[in-house]
């Protein structure tokens, strides 16, 4: 063997050696199954346009449009009792009051989702703002522990400050909606997180405030709420500045005798008359207005 080759092999020789051990490294890392944990998914990319759900009901300005937001979805199925599953639950409900609102009449009714997929934080209270709501509902069920005997409903508004410390861990659950595997997805920036824009809103607020206090209201007599049932807390899907929010927790879905009346066709019409009340008297209080659409 030349001088000259000797010299190339000792430059090139460790360089070579890399390179297979590279090659074979890939080989076996395509070779592996993609573990069954790993959650793939289709993103919205930040700042795309927000795919608008159909608007149903009597067209016309004047008509008072709801949005109803199914909590929870796709790979996100929410709280769990025994087997029913909350994202399926709050589906049900939302399409119970969608029902109850066109069969009543005079409303213009749309649904964040109508089937099992997956939704942004964001991109919830996003189709109400593009749509013009005049009012925003996001049906929700809770969960406790095992060894909780806690049920009954509740009535979420926004606020800066939770109202108690099992609105403030319920926040924070409700809120990790968006998150996979720990991120964050976002469907835009912070604009709204200032959200609470000084409560631009404070009118916004105070009529968030008046319609969950209509729910109890008129749900006293036909829905076993919690004690002392009206709660706030930063709630992220409650963040649409200019449209009068609420989060409707429907009960606990850990807790047998709730969960046997949620996912009853006639516990679900019974939530679905009472929301539609509420709303009805709501509007009786503050018709829309033909100049503003609000």
């Amino acid at each position: 063997m030349s001088y000259r080759l000797q010299i190339v092999l000792v430059f090139l020789g460790p360089l070579l050696v890399l390179l297979l051990l590279a090659l074979l490294a890939s080989q076996i890392i395509q070779s592996r199954s993609v573990p069954a944990y790993v959650i793939r998914l289709d993103l919205p990319l930040v700042g795309a346009t927000v795919n608008l759900p159909n608007v149903e009901g009597p067209q016309g300005p004047m008509r008072p449009l709801i949005v109803i937001d199914a909590g929870h979805g796709g790979h996100d199925p929410g709280a769990n009792g025994s087997g029913v599953l909350e994202k399926t639950l709050t589906l049900q409900l939302a399409k119970s009051l969608r029902k109850e609102l066109l069969e009543q009449g005079g409303f213009r009714v749309a649904l964040t989702r109508d089937n099992d997929s997956f939704l942004v934080v964001e991109e919830r209270f996003a189709m109400a703002r593009k749509l013009r709501a005049n009012l925003f509902i996001s049906l929700h069920a809770d969960s406790a522990g095992p060894e909780s005997s806690l049920g009954g409903a509740s009535v979420y508004t926004l606020s800066t400050k939770a109202s108690s410390e099992a609105a403030a861990r319920f926040a924070s659950r409700e809120n990790a909606e968006s998150e996979v595997n720990g991120a964050l997805l976002k469907g835009q920036d912070d604009e709204v997180s200032s959200i609470l824009v000084e409560l631009s809103q404070r009118h916004t607020q105070e009529r968030s405030v008046e319609f969950a206090e209509l729910i109890l209201r008129e749900g006293h007599k036909d829905i076993h709420f919690l004690n002392s049932p009206l709660r706030s807390a930063a709630l992220r899907v409650l963040r649409a500045p200019d449209v009068p929010s609420v989060l409707y927790e429907a009960g606990f879905i850990t807790n047998p005798a709730d969960e046997k009346t949620l996912a009853s066709s006639k516990g679900q019409q019974n939530v679905a008359e009472v929301l539609a009340r509420a709303i009805r008297v709501y509007f009786i209080r503050h018709p829309v207005s033909e100049t503003t659409g609000s």
